[in-house]
């Protein structure tokens, strides 16, 4: 198959798109296509200070690439969870974010879990009430805490993440399927800032996974190829593997499926809007973040804990 604008071997096929392309095009694709979706979800300028959420993944690593060659004012911010039993999961991959930074003379931020609040995120997990399975819920509350957090204190305007459009549609699935209102109304290429959350932003999120790892290979990006030690069996990987089979008999499933979701959202389909500006939100007097609870936020308090 050739590269529909040169006519040379195509190094991707795309069926969805109805498009292949060669290494030198689809190299400048994704930065294009990644602009376009900036501009047209109104996600930031080039005036505005980024915080990229790197985990030392294929996506993450990729949009942080992505946007340095545009030109956007981004650095990066890696989490070390403590998550090393065996395989020493969290030094690869911050190892890999690290390199990554190095090469390109780009400014990292790193928080050490462990370090910083005295117990790993499996060990906190273990001594909580939520520890009794794995330690997700945790995991979640926790990182979301210190991106906004270190985007606060940084004076970034702007937290990004690098969630595909697998993760964007098995997110989706998942919530339909219990109609989960409050997390389908927040879904979506942007949660606007508010009430000392700052904005958050996905430019990746209609790309497929294939496409953004065959960006990194093709940009020559190394990353941890090994997932999360604790993702294996959970409802999100079922969810994608079951998109990944409509997508086989129907290619571009997921992105019609996404995007029919936000056009549907965009024209009223929830009689109800809510959003930050319409939630209370409380000061947490620990941390100073906002929370919803009065008092401690929930990170705050599953810290407590472990420390009584």
């Amino acid at each position: 198959m050739k590269c529909r604008k040169c006519a040379l071997k195509a190094a991707i096929h795309m069926p969805e798109h109805h498009l292949a392309l060669c290494k030198e095009h689809y190299l400048d694709w994704i930065p294009e296509q990644t602009e376009r979706f900036i501009n047209k979800y109104d996600m930031f300028t080039r005036k505005e200070r980024i915080l990229v959420a790197v985990s030392g993944g294929k996506d993450s690593l990729s949009l942080w690439d992505v946007l340095w060659r545009l030109g956007y004012q981004a650095d990066g911010l890696y989490i070390s969870l403590g998550i090393d039993a065996g395989m020493h999961y969290s030094r690869q991959s911050q190892a890999f974010a690290e390199r990554f930074a190095a090469q390109r003379n780009l400014n990292l931020i790193v928080v050490d879990f462990k370090e910083t609040f005295g117990e790993s995120i499996p060990d906190l997990s273990l001594r909580t009430h939520r520890g009794k399975g794995k330690p997700c819920a945790v995991c979640g509350i926790s990182k979301r805490h210190i991106m906004n957090q270190a985007a606060r204190d940084g004076g970034y305007q702007v937290l990004a993440t690098g969630h595909n459009l697998d993760d964007e549609a098995a997110t989706l699935f998942g919530n339909t399927l219990q109609w989960m209102g409050e997390q389908l109304l927040r879904q979506g290429p942007v949660l606007e800032a508010g009430s000392g959350l700052v904005r958050k932003v996905k430019p990746f999120c209609r790309f497929y996974e294939r496409e953004t790892a065959a960006y990194a290979l093709l940009r020559g990006i190394d990353y941890v190829y090994d997932e999360c030690p604790f993702a294996a069996g959970s409802k999100s990987i079922y969810y994608k593997n079951l998109l990944n089979r409509l997508e086989a008999d129907r290619p571009g499933a997921k992105l019609t499926f996404y995007l029919s979701f936000l056009e549907a959202r965009e024209s009223g389909l929830f009689a109800a809007h809510t959003s930050r500006e319409t939630v209370q939100l409380n000061t947490c007097p620990n941390c100073g973040q906002p929370t919803t609870n009065e008092g401690l936020c929930a990170f705050c308090r599953q810290v407590a804990r472990v420390q009584v």
